[in-house]
């Protein structure tokens, strides 16, 4: 989900840019779920949107988690894999949907969420290294320490 975070800061730098009209997210849900979009508060919408945004992105994480942690540790697999989610989005999801966003003509646009999602795979395929204790006693009987796993 933090990916999909960082994502979402990113396309506000993007949206207020004029780089992109229309999030995914959004365009998925004014066209493909109007309904539930319209029963939603318009002042919670843009609630709605990130967390239907995170939710997917902390799904995909997921899935990425069950490849081989020998894949994984490979430094080009979490962007490729970022690459790969917005490739499903714009080759699968958005014209199963019938959303106007595969139907149009946009390279800035596109080459903006290309990037979105390349930064989603590099936080994805980086983690953040947690401190794990040191089983062994420091020299001089001192004791456990932490070190970065």
């Amino acid at each position: 989900m933090v990916g999909a975070m960082a994502m979402s800061g990113a396309r506000q730098l993007l949206v207020g840019l004029g780089l992109i009209d229309r999030t995914p997210p959004e365009a998925v849900l004014a066209e493909g779920a109007p309904s539930l979009l319209r029963s939603v508060p318009e002042n919670r919408r843009t609630a709605l949107v990130e967390l239907a945004h995170w939710g997917y992105g902390g799904t995909a994480g997921a899935v990425y988690s069950l490849l081989p942690a020998r894949l994984r540790s490979h430094s080009a697999t979490g962007p490729v894999y970022g690459i790969l989610v917005w490739a499903a989005f714009e080759l699968g999801v958005a014209p199963a949907l019938g959303l106007a966003h595969a139907h149009r003509s946009r390279p800035a646009e596109r080459v903006a969420l290309f990037c979105d999602h390349l930064l989603y795979g590099v936080v994805l395929g980086d983690p953040p290294k947690r401190p794990v204790p040191a089983h062994e006693e420091e020299e001089g009987g001192g004791s456990a320490t932490e070190r970065p796993v």
